[in-house]
């Protein structure tokens, strides 16, 4: 327990780390935001010093940055599949950014159940199973493990939602992420901030 104390955590037993998710205002920010390739070696680096002093104590979840990675994660478990938000407005969403894919219509909350939502919206149906994929996560061994990636990131950055995740070695586009990671540190060195939500 002394080692969980130092790190500040007191009886805590599950720790995520995240980095930001280029989705929304962070995408609008993502000069800004844009970590160097060397922080997030370092960030890597202490996370696995953590993990395995507190292995059996505490189990260390690590959210590496899409634009870092090698394959993408199945973003919020994959699509509607084990969890889902309920926005302000009462919109049932399957993550946080799935409103950015703009022909889907999401249902509110209200006016069907939660629970005709969950198994009957076609939006929530969208991305389910594997019918949708295209090639090459349709025949890839790992569409069980990362069930194709996020589909708000591969809209953001192909334009298609149902396209291979960018974050995914094996998309025609993974070499944009590298290429993207390099503009935004070099547009952040000039940048003049963040831009923020105004109100009035």
């Amino acid at each position: 327990m002394r080692v969980v104390d130092r790190f500040g955590l007191g009886g805590a037993e599950r720790l995520e780390i995240a980095n930001v998710q280029y989705a929304g205002w962070a995408l609008l920010n993502r000069d800004a935001l844009m970590p160097e390739p060397e922080a997030v070696k370092r960030q890597v680096a202490i996370v696995e010093e953590a993990q395995t002093q507190l292995r059996g104590i505490l189990s260390i979840d690590f959210v590496a940055p899409d634009y870092f990675a090698v394959y993408p994660k199945a973003c919020m478990g994959g699509w509607a599949r084990d969890a889902f938000i309920v926005a302000p407005d009462g919109k049932a969403l399957p993550c946080h950014a799935a409103a950015t894919i703009h022909w889907l219509r999401f249902e509110r909350f209200g006016e069907r159940s939660l629970a005709e939502i969950w198994r009957d919206s076609p939006a929530f149906n969208a991305f389910r199973g594997q019918d949708w994929m295209q090639e090459p996560c349709r025949s890839c061994e790992r569409r069980e493990i990362d069930r194709g990636g996020c589909r708000c990131q591969a809209m953001a950055l192909a334009g298609d939602p149902t396209a291979t995740d960018p974050a995914c070695i094996k998309s025609p586009l993974h070499d944009r992420m590298a290429a993207l990671v390099a503009e935004a540190n070099i547009a952040s060195s000039g940048s003049t901030g963040f831009h923020y939500r105004r109100i009035g």
